[in-house]
């Protein structure tokens, strides 16, 4: 049963080099990159747009502020006559007119910062609008070149599958079962033999235990890379 097994291993290493091969290609490379950027891009964008509504909104709420400390101040523009009028010191009004102008040129101040804060995230919105149209050309062409290479392995990688295909026919399915579901988490080689104490694959010392069941010819899991371990008898 293990050879059988190991024999199977040997023909699926086979197919798992033709997938590192095709997995490292700059076909491949160039179209996941524009994928994964494509997949973030409508967040990115919505949280750009979230950020220029905001500003906006701020930005209306600052110049309607700063219109009504306008018209305020326009009462001290006749300064004489009001206290003519309504008599008083003129040493208080002016004080008065001086906070109020001064609260306006703040508000300047932070409306002008505001302002350059939209253009700045209007700018980025931008950037990242024309990054996202190149992105999708980009994502199209190197899709169209990654499939070219996929079926350029297509006959090597049916041919091996194939030939998996038989070898699966004798072998267990709880086995063959385990098996796949490890290769499909990246662990290869899945199964190895133990010569030691020790895993082969991380160094995982291994309990008494589990030596004792490794010696009664059974498998266990590691505890560590997760590895299907294995002794033979001697």
């Amino acid at each position: 049963m293990i050879d059988e097994l190991l024999k199977y291993q040997e023909t699926d290493g086979k197919l798992r080099a033709i997938e590192q091969e095709i997995a490292a290609t700059e076909e491949r490379k160039k179209y996941m990159g524009a994928r994964k950027f494509l997949e973030k891009a409508p967040e990115k964008l919505e949280a750009l747009d979230a950020r220029a509504a905001e500003f906006k909104l701020l930005f209306e709420r600052l110049e309607k502020k700063y219109a009504e400390i306008a018209d305020t101040i326009k009462d001290y523009e006749n300064l004489d006559e009001m206290i003519g009028e309504q008599g008083g010191e003129i040493a208080f009004y002016k004080k008065n007119a001086s906070a109020i102008a001064d609260n306006l040129k703040n508000l300047k101040a932070e409306i002008n910062k505001l302002v350059h804060q939209i253009e700045k995230i209007s700018a980025e919105y931008a950037a990242a609008k024309k990054q996202t149209i190149a992105m999708q050309k980009q994502y199209k062409e190197y899709k169209e070149k990654y499939n070219a290479v996929k079926e350029s392995r297509a006959a090597e990688i049916g041919a091996i599958e194939k030939e998996l295909a038989a070898m699966e026919k004798g072998m267990p399915a709880d086995t063959l079962a385990k098996y796949k579901a490890k290769r499909k988490e990246k662990v290869f080689p899945v199964v190895v033999e133990v010569t030691g104490n020790r895993c082969p694959q991380c160094g995982m010392e291994l309990s008494i235990a589990e030596i004792s069941k490794l010696n009664d010819g059974s498998f266990i899991e590691c505890d560590s890379c997760r590895r299907i371990l294995f002794k033979r008898k001697k």
